[in-house]
This record gives C-alpha cells, structure tokens and sequence, in this order.
C-alpha cells in the first residue's frame, strides 16, 4: 500500500456527500489497519464489549456477576451519542477504541462497559484479569511472591523497653495489622506448587493486578500502518479516544464499611492522611501495598528525612537562642550603636549619588546581624557537615531494610520492559553486546550522539538564559539603589515619611530584588518543565527509570542555577570587588560595584533564603492542597444532578483529579531543593533546619490528603531506590561542607573579628596585655581623603559636615599620607591567609570524618544480609526439591518401562538357557 494511494483517499473523503465520506472512511481505515479488523468488526475472532446496566451497587468493586474483579477502568465519550455534523469526525477515534479493545481480548483479558449514571455520553469499561493471565504477567514482570512464611525469629528492637510511650505515636495496631512475613520467590507459572497459594482470588494483590493490567494496556496494538505498529494506552488517551485510564480506590476515604472489614483506603485516611494524626508514624507497609514500592520509597524517604530534619532543628533552634543570648554582650555591635564611637563614624558614599552616612544608622542591622553570626553558626555549620554524612549513612541502611521486606532486592534495570514509546521507534537492527541476540533499536549510535548532543545544548541556553536574568536582577539591584539612594537625599519620598527611618536603600533594594528573583524563578520553572520534558521525549530513553534518571538530571541542574545562583551571587560576589572610593569598581563601565553593608552580607543572604524558601512553601501548598480542592469541586458541580443520583465507584474516582506519571518526581525535586538549601546555606540560617521541620510535617499530611481523598488511585510501580536522587543528595553533601566554609570565612566577619581578638586588640591597649574585641569597629573601616577623590562630589560634599575632610569604608588599607596609601595593609593579609586556613582546615577534618562515618556505618544491616541469605537458600532448595521432582515425575514412565522391557528381555533369555541344558547342567 502506498502512501500516495492514501492521501489520495483522503482527499476523495472530504469532496464526497456524507454518507460517501462515512464508506469512503471505512475502505481508508481497512486498507491502513491489520486484515482482521473486518473478523473482529463482525465478532468471528473475539467477543464483542459486553454492555451493561448499573447495578446499584455503588462500591462494587466486581463486575455485575459479582465474581470478576475490576483491575483497570477505561472511560470514553460515545460517539454515537454526539450531535450528527461532528459524529463523522469522531469515526477514526471510535475505530481505534474499538480495535484497542479487540486486541485486550485476544490478549485474554475480560472487558465489560457500562454507561455513566451522570453524563449519558461517557462510557466506563471494566477490565479484569483472569486467573491464568495473571500469571502469565507475574512471570513477565518477575513479581515476587510468598513460598513460605519467615521462620526467622526477629532480633529485639532496643527501644522494646519503651512501648508504653511509643505505642502511641504509631497507628493503631487493632486497625492496621502487622502482616505476615514471608520469603518470597520471582513466580514461574510452571511451578505454581512451590508458591503459598490459599486463595487464588487474594494471591495476587490489587496493587500487583492494577499493575499488571497497565503492562497489558501499555502493550496492546490499536493501529498498524505499513511496517509501523501503534500500540499503548497512552497514545489512546494523549489522542482523546479515551479520556481517562486508572484503577480504582478501594472505597470512599471517610466512610466505613457495615458489611465488611474497613478498606486500606479508609484506614490511610484516618491513620495517615488525617491532620489529627501528623504526629504518628506512616503505615509504610500499607502505603505500599495501596500504592505500591514507587510511592512508598518516597513517603519512607520523606519520613526518615523529616525525623532527622528534627535534631537538625532543634540544634539550629539552640544556636538562635545562643545568639539572641550574645546580642546582649556582643562588644562589636554595641560599637555601632555607640554614640560615641558609631555615631561620630562618618561613612563614604555607597554609589556615586548617595550621601555620607553615619555608622550607627545601621545600628539595628547590625543588632539582627549579630544573631546569626556568631560562634555558635561556627559550631552549627560543622555539625550539619556530619549530619547530612550520618543522614544519608542512615537512610542506605533504612533503604536496604525496605528493599529487603518490600521484595526489591533484585530488582534490577534489565528485568524492567522497554516504554512503548521506545519500541514503537525501534526500526534499526544491532547485535546486544551481552546475549548475542541481535535486537532492534530506535537509532544508531551516530543518531543517539547528535540527539543527546542537541539535549545539552538546550540545556546549557537555558542555563545561559538564567544566568542573563540574574545579570539583570544585579543591574536592578544597581539602579534602584542609586536611585533610592538620590531620591532619599535630595527629601524626595515625602511619601515614605513615616517609614523613612526604617527603610534603608540597602533594605529596600535586598527585599524587592528578593521578590522579582523569586517571581523570575517561578516562571522560568513553567517554561523551562515543558522544554525539559520535550528534550527527555526527543532523547528517547529506553525504560522507565532511565526517562525518570534523564529528566531528574536536566531538571535538577536547571533548578540548582535557578534557585541557587541569587544566593551564590550575595555570599560569594558581592561586595567582594568593590574597590575603594577613590578607585571603584564599575559594573558595565557605568554601574559602581554593589557593597556589602558594615556588617557584611550574611543579613542579605538570610534574607534571600527566608523570602525563596518561605515563598516556595506557600506557592507549593496552594498547588497541592487548594488547586485539586478547587478542581474536584468544580467537576462536581458542573456534573448535571450529581448529589441526587447515586453513583457507582468508579464513577467516583473519574471525578477525582489525576496524578502525573511525574507526579512524584515534582514531590522529590520539591524536596530535593528544600535539602540544597537546608544544607548549603545553612551557615547564615540556622533556623532553616526549623522552617523545614514544619513545612515537611504539613508536607506529609498533604501529600497524604492528596493522594487519598483529592486523587484517583496511582497505578502502582516497582522501585527499588530513590533513584538519580540518592546521587544528587551526595553532591549536595560534598559541596555543603565547601559552601559553608567559604560562607563563614568570606560572608560572614567572624573570621576577621578572631584574627583581630588574637593578634591586634592587644595593641591599641599596650598597658593591659588582655585580648578584647574593644576597637574592632575601628580597625575594620578604612579611612579616604575626600580630596582624593577623582570624581566631582560637590553635590555629595553638600550633605556632610563642612569640616569634614575624610571618611571611612569597609576594607583593611592604609590610610592617606602613608607611602602606601589606599594599598592593602598587613592586616588585610593575615584575615586573608586565616579565611584560606580556615577553609582548608575545617573541609579536611569534615571530609575525613565524613569518610569514617561512611566506613564505619555499613549499608546494609547485618540483620538483613542473613535473611537474604536465608531466602536465597530457602529459595534454591525449594525450587531445586521442584525441580528434581518434575524431572522425576516425568522420567519414572520411562524408567518403569524400561525395566519391565529388561525383565521381560531377561526371562525370555533364561528359558531359552535352561531349554539348551542337560539335566546335570540344569540341576548344577
């Protein structure tokens, strides 16, 4: 069939009368589909749909028989039922339905639709799985299942001694009961006697059918064109020739059952999902058999993290108390408030038309200041350097325990089937370097390099075009303080009189850069999502996983410049090149240099991490609690008489909001950046560990409520890990201990206020040998000659004291008249050589002990490593006991016969012997 035979049909269709163009349709789709399409039109291959009514059951969960349970539902929107001039339109859609439905079939799966009691154009099509199917897929999908309950006897929890207390922050065992262990094997169809087969309708699980039922949907063909197979429900519903694809919830989440035992949907929502219970351990076991190992790995990730997140917190919690206690006593502050001592300290202009400014001015930035620097961030910093090693040391033997009970241990990438989007391309032919085998693969090599190739050039633009638009949050920065700067000098903001006095240019630069960089970062997260999911889609990854692994690089990386260059910029650039007055810095040979306040930038970057990180939450949780809350109420009420009909169960959750495929990977990233920051930063913040806290505590109970009450039921998956994640949270460990060095040693002043406690303040008090901090303010400031300046500051000589003749900037120089003046003095050296010291010194000790916690911590518990052993050999021995019994039972038959063949050869032998004796010979 050729092309060009095609589009000529196609054209024929749209000059030809309706009826014409209905048949001309049917000849265009019976040359384009499979020859049996016309066998399975008129049900010589395979049974039609069944059609049937309600049943007024409304929280069945089987089809009308009551037996066959539904493992999947498919919705679709009835052709036949819509206005006649689009009826036509919608003839190819019905088609592929059709033949989609046709080829679950004679797959062996069992369908039967039902119309909607609501909207009488939607169709509902129930999907079941019988019994020989599924084991069929349990095989192809390695599914481990029970062969025999654990006779282990579990080793003693060492906080036995402590049931009393802590039985009460678990869920309620009454309600959720401890399951049964069991060793477990990959199921083999062939041997189902070795497995622990009570009742075949509770064997497998509804996690584990619903899953399987997706693999089917995923592989089913619905159009073949020439040499291209189409195939697969996503396809179908990106398409529209269904509207939605899903399993079903187990019951409603706030109503219990009278006749039956409660469902897990209605024992997650009371003892997970519901606010009152934010205190309580999650029901991972039950989460994950409701939900299945992908969503399950998350909540134990986010869970375990959250309850480290709470020594961090308190630890953090203590260092503020530390320095809101050292505010009080804190000799450098006290000097910038001093009348005497800050209020006589005349400052040079920060720009080139801002005014002279006295010291004490900035004397309550520099009161907040002395909070957070201090010597117990010191401390605070080195402690969240081993904190973050002992989390992530602790979560790999946490993991390991979960892989082992949840039955992941072996799950491994090449067990994991190919995306239909993958197979659907593969057209080119190589050998597998490991089986032999030759296989067929979307591309060539050289066509894999150019499409990676284009994948990180996107990339690297957009990391580009970030970093242009924090340039020009700079150059804003820039602008407005000097504009703020001239308008406040020259009395112009009568308006802000009353708050005049409160609001610096400094301040009300840092706040409202904070917010454009903020709104910045939102929308470049919009856009950018949308490129990274095009590049994943063009690179084609081969499964799941590695789709998952690809987009969680390129998103993470986009994220990492995203979030973190605007705090990068205010601890490690600004202020660090400015020059002197005399001399300064300029920014596109315009713009002066930004600086730092007196106390330093640490204030600024506080205040960049609480408004993103605060922003960030706020924005997060109006999507994920208010969006689906507005969404299904909505739905609900532009559903025609929905309160007053009853409806079924599964029409229920079609009104409920859908999850992403990427769902759980926003969860993560969202997560993820919230690490970065707890960890990077954490030097100028030590309240962000607390700020965390909360958020996480609200962020489970919200995803809970999410996923329970708010949206349909995700198709469960397997996982072993979190994935690309566990690497990208071992980055961020390495390079916090390097960020907070460089943020302690050149952000902050404590490095400077050390050097000159232990090497200068013996010197302006030669009478009393006792290290002080007395003078410090003094030593730090620099002095310029006004009349050294190259510039006209006529109009700033205007707003200083007529005598005044010099002024002071923040910098270690000599002052004027010295033979080297304006150059750096010896002092400038020695805080220099301590900050590299500094840096060196506390990165090898964290590095080194970092390194022994991971050595001395193993990954795996020993406790685990024996039952993995255990089940291994249980699992040989019992399938080897299997196996030899088989052979058996096959070659005794054989074995008999031919036994029975030689004696029966062997009498024969004998009676012929003794018929050939004598008498004598016989007798002997």
């Amino acid at each position: 069939m050729s092309t060009d035979g095609i589009e000529e049909t196609d054209s024929l269709c749209e000059t030809d009368e309706l009826g014409d163009a209905e048949r001309c349709e049917e000849v265009v789709y019976a040359q384009e589909f499979l020859p049996t399409y016309q066998s399975i039109r008129e049900g010589e291959t395979v049974t039609k749909t069944q059609v049937v009514e309600f049943n007024d059951k409304p929280e069945s969960l089987f089809f009308n028989d009551g037996i066959r349970r539904i493992d999947f539902i498919l919705v679709y929107e009835d052709e036949d039922k819509k206005e006649f001039e689009k009826r036509t339109m919608s003839q190819r859609r019905k088609r592929r339905r059709e033949y989609f439905e046709a080829s679950l079939m004679k797959m062996g799966l069992e369908l039967e639709a039902t119309p909607s009691v609501v909207n009488d154009k939607l169709m509902f099509v129930k999907v079941h799985l019988p019994w020989d199917v599924l084991c069929t897929y349990a095989e192809v999908l390695h599914i481990k299942l029970p062969i025999r309950p654990n006779d282990m006897t579990p080793r003693p929890s060492m906080w036995r001694f402590f049931t009393c207390i802590t039985k009460h922050f678990y869920p309620d065992e009454k309600l959720i009961q401890k399951e049964v262990e069991f060793f477990t094997a990959p199921f083999e169809k062939n041997r189902q006697d070795c497995f622990y087969i009570k009742d075949k309708d509770l064997f497998f699980t509804p996690s584990m059918r619903s899953r399987m039922a997706c693999y089917i949907l995923s592989k089913a063909q619905y159009e073949i064109r020439g040499n291209i197979i189409k195939f697969g429900i996503t396809k179908l519903l990106n398409s529209g020739v269904y509207k939605a694809a899903y399993p079903l919830h187990d019951g409603k989440f706030n109503v219990k059952s009278k006749e039956e035992a409660p469902s897990e949907r209605y024992l997650l929502y009371n003892e997970w999902a519901n606010p009152k219970n934010f205190y309580k351990m999650q029901p991972l076991d039950l989460i994950r058999k409701y939900y299945g190992e992908k969503v399950g790995i998350y909540f134990a990730w986010l869970g375990f993290y959250t309850m480290m997140l709470a020594v961090a917190a308190v630890v953090g919690l203590g260092c503020f108390i530390y320095g809101l206690k050292s505010q009080e006593t804190s000799t450098w502050s006290k000097e910038v408030c001093d009348p005497d001592i800050g209020g006589k300290i005349v400052m040079c202009p920060q720009c080139d038309l801002c005014k002279y400014w006295i010291l004490n001015s900035t004397c309550e930035t520099s009161q907040k200041l002395s909070i957070f620097d201090n010597f117990g961030t010191l401390v605070f910093a080195v402690f969240m350097s081993i904190w973050v090693t002992l989390f992530l040391e602790f979560w790999k033997r946490y993991q390991a325990e979960l892989e082992y009970e949840w039955d992941t241990v072996e799950f491994l990438e090449q067990e994991e089937p190919p995306r239909p989007e993958y197979e659907a391309r593969c057209i080119y032919e190589r050998k597998n370097p490991v089986t032999g085998i030759t296989e067929k693969v979307p591309f060539t090599s050289c066509g894999r390099c150019v499409r990676i190739s284009i994948g990180i050039g996107t990339v690297c633009f957009w990391i580009m075009l970030i970093l242009a638009s924090i340039v020009a949050i700079i150059v804003y920065r820039l602008a407005v303080f000097i504009t703020f700067s001239y308008q406040l000098r020259n009395n112009n903001l009568k308006n802000l009189e009353p708050i005049k006095e409160y609001v610096t240019p400094q301040m009300a630069t840092s706040v409202t850069a904070s917010l454009i960089s903020f709104v910045v970062i939102m929308i470049l997260n919009i856009l950018y999502e949308r490129v990274a999911i095009w590049i994943t889609n063009f690179e084609l990854p081969r499964t799941r996983t590695d789709y998952e692994n690809s987009l969680t690089m390129k998103m993470f990386l986009f994220q990492f410049v995203n979030y973190y260059s605007s705090c990068f910029y205010i601890a490690f650039v600004k202020g660090k090149i400015v020059g002197y007055p005399g001399k300064p810095v300029k920014l596109l040979g315009e713009y002066r240099s930004e600086e730092c306040d007196p106390g330093g930038c640490l204030m600024e970057l506080t205040t960049q991490l609480a408004i993103i990180m605060g922003g960030k939450a706020i924005w997060n949780n109006i999507q994920e609690v208010l969006l689906p809350w507005v969404k299904n109420w909505l739905f609900r009420r532009c559903g025609s008489n929905v309160t007053e009909k009853v409806t079924p169960r599964w029409e229920q959750d079609y009104q409920l909001q859908a999850i992403s495929q990427l769902g759980l990977f926003y969860e993560y990233l969202e997560m993820v950046i919230q690490f970065g920051f707890v960890t990077l930063f954490v030097a100028s913040f030590p309240l962000a560990p607390v700020l965390a806290l909360i958020n996480n505590l609200f962020e489970i109970r919200v995803d809970a409520w999410k996923f329970t009450t708010q949206s349909r039921r995700i198709v469960p998956q397997k996982a072993q890990d979190i994935g690309a994640w566990q690497p990208i949270l071992q980055g961020i460990a390495i390079l916090a201990v390097a960020t907070n060095a460089m943020i302690i040693a050149f952000t902050s002043d404590m490095i400077p206020r050390l050097v000159y406690y232990w090497s200068f303040s013996v010197f302006p008090y030669s009478d009393n040998t006792e290290h002080t901090m007395r003078g410090y303010i003094n030593s730090s400031l620099s002095v310029f000659n006004i009349s050294d300046s190259p510039f006209d500051l006529t109009d700033i000589a205007m707003s200083a004291p007529s005598n005044l003749t010099t002024c002071r900037y923040r910098d270690f120089r000599y002052p004027p008249g010295h033979p080297w003046q304006y150059e750096h003095n010896i002092q400038y050296w020695h805080v220099l050589g301590a900050k590299l010291a500094f840096i060196i010194v506390v990165e090898h000790i964290v590095y080194l002990t970092k390194f022994l916690l991971s050595y001395v911590i193993p990954d795996v518990p020993y406790a685990v490593k024996e039952r993995i052993k255990r089940e291994k050999y249980l699992t040989h021995v019992i399938l080897h006991e299997t196996s030899l019994k088989l052979v058996t039972r096959r070659l005794k038959p054989l074995i008999d016969d031919k036994i029975s063949h030689d004696a029966t050869n062997f009498n024969k032998e004998e009676i012929e012997m003794k018929a050939t004796l004598t008498p004598i010979e016989e007798n002997n």
